[in-house]
């Protein structure tokens, strides 16, 4: 199988070659091969020459640069589109998280028994962790399972993987940090079981670059409200597949599935 780490970077200079050695160096499942599609989203700060160096001493590296900032959620939109593995798996582009954890995530995929891994700080040690960012952890966490019965202990996590077919079908319209509670609530919709591993987290703080701000949860809680509602055949791609029904777990609990 072959897995598509998609990164998008944003003024990630004094992190990202070190980021990519990791992500090309860590261990992958048993037959697994990778594709790294890393999308610089317009940074100023000299990220772009620091990728391409990487692009020409890993094979592996594919690059993809925008010209003006757009916002995380479209260049993870802009990746994905690009991705031509078996698995996508999305990687921050600072050293917030551990490649090592690849294997973990990817295997359930790898061995069927999973669509789509989330991993998940809080069930290992999110030690460090500021905060306000540990209550809107929580309370994004807590609002998923609420609205969609995801049965989730993080859901804002970056650490995500998915068979492509399951993402491929979505329509996604995030720009900045609503691709996670986007496409969380668009799967959930559909019945897809989520699965979830612990991961390891080392959090950054804003003055070593951290960008997410106050305003992005409250995005984030409006995502997930708004596509509680918004009709499935808005947000489906009708030439795609439906999901394996080995997966899908059923009606939402409590609110039923809407169509």
């Amino acid at each position: 199988m072959k897995v598509s780490i998609v990164i998008p970077v944003y003024n990630e200079k004094p992190t990202l070659a070190e980021v990519i050695r990791r992500v090309v160096a860590a261990p992958l499942p048993e037959g697994c091969e990778r594709e790294v599609i890393v999308v610089n989203d317009g940074s100023t700060d000299g990220t772009d020459l620091a990728l391409e160096e990487c692009r020409r001493q890993y094979r592996a590296v594919m690059t993809c640069h925008v010209a003006r900032n757009e916002g995380k959620g479209r260049a993870l939109r802009l990746g994905i589109a690009r991705a031509s593995g078996d698995i996508v798996l999305v990687q921050d582009g600072d050293l917030e998280y551990d490649p090592l954890d690849y294997h973990a995530v990817l295997a359930p995929i790898v061995d069927g028994d999973a669509q789509v891994v989330y991993g998940s700080r809080f069930r290992a040690s999110v030690a460090g962790m500021a905060w306000p960012n540990w209550i809107a952890n929580r309370l994004l966490t807590v609002a998923a399972n609420l609205l969609f019965d995801a049965g989730l202990t993080d859901e804002a996590t970056a650490y995500k993987a998915f068979r492509a077919p399951v993402l491929q079908q979505l329509v996604l319209t995030c720009r900045r940090f609503e691709f996670c509670p986007e496409v969380t609530a668009k799967l959930r919709r559909l019945g897809v079981t989520i699965h979830e591993v612990p991961i390891r987290y080392q959090p950054r703080s804003i003055e070593q670059g951290k960008k997410i701000r106050w305003w992005d949860g409250v995005a984030a809680l409006w995502t997930l409200a708004k596509y509680r509602v918004v009709p499935r055949d808005r947000f489906i791609r009708p030439q795609v597949s439906e999901v394996s029904p080995a997966v899908v777990r059923g009606p939402l609990r409590g609110f039923g599935a809407l169509r």
